[in-house]
């Protein structure tokens, strides 16, 4: 094997995102970035797609439409922790802080920002719809801080496979098969006691 091939095959994120990791997406003939939960990424380069993959978790496809730096986080609301202007929102609001914070810092405004929503599904029946509440959440942020959605695809009964572009802002989105849901309801269900394990910290501005 060759040396670009291997580095084709994992190319491993800058030091800005040190749990980000790189394959070579033959498919789409771009390095693509996977975006785990409470995990985010930003990107100026042409040739980078951001993948992830959702249940009730919501996604947040963000860039400056002028100079095409962008990114995606993945996230979602503890449970039992209050309300939307409670302990629980906090977390939404620490993921989009930081997403909109990095594209900003690398030379974006917020005037331009384009925004594209995703996830909130309700992939497990017969317990409470997580997924609602962190659509009503990210509707709230946005409505709160001014900024709008330009695209949603948000709630029923369906895990979602998010690939973004933000050198161009495209976004695919496949529903997925049933088959699916038990790995994506077992991550997210890891991730939301994680949540409930760690202490978010407050000390973050938006917007300068």
């Amino acid at each position: 094997m060759s040396v670009l091939m291997a580095e084709r095959l994992d190319r491993k994120s800058d030091g800005d995102y040190p749990d980000i990791h790189k394959h070579w997406d033959s498919i789409h003939g771009v390095y693509a970035a996977r975006v785990l939960p409470g995990q985010y990424y930003v990107t100026n380069a042409k040739d980078e797609m951001i993948s992830t993959v959702l249940g009730s978790c919501i996604a947040a496809c963000i860039r400056d439409r002028v100079l095409n730096i962008g990114g995606l986080n993945h996230f979602m609301l503890p449970e039992g922790e209050g309300g939307m202007d409670g302990v629980a929102a906090r977390y939404g609001t620490y993921a989009m802080e930081h997403l909109i914070n990095d594209i900003l810092k690398k030379g974006g405004k917020r005037q331009n920002l384009e925004i594209k929503i995703f996830g909130g599904g309700k992939i497990m029946k017969g317990i409470t719809d997580i997924g609602a509440k962190n659509i009503r959440f990210i509707k709230q942020f946005l409505a709160t801080e001014g900024l709008v959605a330009e695209a949603e695809d948000l709630g029923l009964e369906f895990s979602r496979k998010v690939n973004y572009f933000p050198s161009t802002g495209r976004v695919l989105v496949k529903r997925l098969r049933s088959l699916h849901l038990e790995n994506i309801a077992s991550e997210e269900a890891a991730y939301s006691r994680n949540l409930k394990q760690e202490s978010v910290g407050n000390d973050i501005e938006l917007f300068d």
